[in-house]
């Protein structure tokens, strides 16, 4: 029986519940193409600008992936997808961080582009090559494997091989494939939280059964109840940061190291390792990292090229030694035709040192930001939030001190014009609602100052009626 919408709705909810029915009919396995914007839009009498924000909605989740000039595409799963416990909240806050009316403190622009320097290299090289040369190879130009492989050899012992390098069109595209070849669909995975909401919905999106184990104040992960965990859950994979913890924002425990190494080996585990943030710690020099202990048969490394790039170029890419002919094989039924001439410049930007002055850069730029951030925090927040300076990234993470309705906060600011992160968006069972995850505002720089005020504001108002 199909659902009715509340009334209450936007148009983009009801379009976008629909689009999940529609996913949910498919046939297990199936990789099946969506109705068209057009078609969607005469069909269920809503704008096109509703679909598409809808299916941008579902695109940002993993749920569906879209193909130039093709279309939006789904799989179809065995397992059923649950919603968020805040999943509606989640919907909202998209929205509304979309909107350039709004003042989003999330510190997602933060993070720099290098879409010039990218643009350029293209250009000389379509100079040099006018035709292209060669086949498009299923895992990902060579030039960039070997970049990406050698970027992340330290030692005779610790070192890669462009063969250990595979690139995708995206995180969710490269998860699918690679429980394919790892035959691991519908496996259990432990997930250090908070975790990014992206990331969970990609998680949760590809059939895996998500436990998430919560980190302690100082990032520490509690090795007593993560043992638990291995002894009576039917445990495959464990996620866990390679050095820094988003949107937490300590750096993980290296001292833990050994203790983590010893039970994933134990039980025979794999390590799924998330270095999607480890370029933005703001230690002068890196600590070792998890993988540099753990068996390399049972090790995963992912991250993606957006993280130091930009948004121009959005592959994720993964490192393993193990399951080289089923992963090529995987990579080869895909697909994927990633644009090569990106990938040749790309590769070009690590050759030449490029995007390590970048990311050096935005590191110091990110460091003074979220600096200035933390003191106004302190000076107009400090009595009713509890924070800590962040080892990293663009944000901080911030427990309210008295106990409060966070929707009821988060819907009162967007009636100001603020946008904040619910904390609850970071868990599947929508833990943590007595946080806030901030970051420098999108708008100029005096909108910081204005902002937090609201927010202080807003809390005390909060405090004062008992929420």
């Amino acid at each position: 029986m199909r659902r009715q919408t509340k009334s209450s709705d936007f148009a983009y909810q009801a379009v976008y519940r629909y689009l999940l029915e529609l996913i949910a009919q498919m046939a297990p396995g199936s990789y099946s193409k969506l109705p068209s914007l057009r078609d969607l839009a005469q069909r269920l009498n809503v704008s096109i600008s509703t679909i598409q924000y809808a299916y941008s909605l579902l695109e940002h989740e993993g749920r569906v992936q879209s193909v130039p000039k093709s279309g939006y595409f789904a799989s179809g799963s065995t397992v059923p997808v649950q919603p968020f416990a805040g999943e509606d909240l989640l919907q909202d806050l998209q929205q509304h961080a979309s909107s350039p009316q709004m003042l989003v403190f999330s510190g997602a622009h933060s993070l720099p582009s290098m879409e010039a320097s990218l643009l350029g290299i293209e250009r000389q090289l379509l100079r040099q090559y006018p035709r292209p040369v060669g086949h498009i190879h299923p895992c990902g130009e060579l030039e960039l494997r070997t970049a990406l492989a050698a970027r992340y050899t330290r030692s005779v012992q610790l070192y890669w091989n462009a063969e250990d390098v595979y690139l995708a069109l995206d995180l969710r595209s490269l998860f699918e494939t690679l429980l394919a070849a790892l035959e691991l669909q519908g496996c259990t995975i432990v997930v250090t939280s908070p975790c990014s909401w992206r990331l969970l919905g990609i998680l949760q999106s590809v059939g895996l059964r998500v436990i998430e184990l919560p980190l302690g104040s100082d990032g520490a992960v509690d090795l007593e109840r993560f043992a638990s965990l291995l002894e009576r859950e039917p445990v495959r994979m464990v996620m866990l940061a390679s050095r820094l913890h988003s949107p937490h924002g300590s750096l993980v425990l290296a001292t833990q190291h050994q203790a983590i190494a010893h039970l994933l080996a134990r039980h025979g585990v794999w390590l799924l390792e998330n270095d999607l943030d480890a370029e933005y710690y703001f230690a002068a020099n890196p600590q070792a990292c998890l993988r540099e202990m753990v068996d390399p048969q049972r090790l995963l490394v992912f991250s993606s090229l957006q993280r130091s790039v930009g948004a121009e170029a959005p592959y994720a890419y993964l490192l393993s030694r193990h399951c080289q002919s089923r992963l090529q094989r995987q990579f080869l039924a895909r697909g994927f035709r990633l644009p090569p001439l990106r990938q040749q410049a790309v590769a070009r930007l690590y050759a030449k040192g490029r995007i390590d002055v970048h990311l050096t850069q935005a590191r110091l730029r990110l460091r003074e930001r979220v600096s200035h951030l933390y003191r106004q925090m302190q000076l107009q927040l400090g009595s009713q939030l509890h924070f800590q300076m962040p080892a990293g990234g663009a944000t901080i993470w911030a427990q309210v001190r008295v106990p409060l309705d966070s929707r009821a906060l988060f819907n009162r600011l967007l009636s100001q014009g603020l946008v904040i992160e619910p904390g609850e968006v970071f868990s599947l069972q929508g833990d943590y609602q007595q946080h806030l995850h901030l970051g420098w505002p999108s708008g100029a720089q005096g909108d910081l100052h204005n902002g937090l005020s609201v927010l202080s504001e807003e809390l005390q108002r909060a405090q004062k009626v008992g929420k």
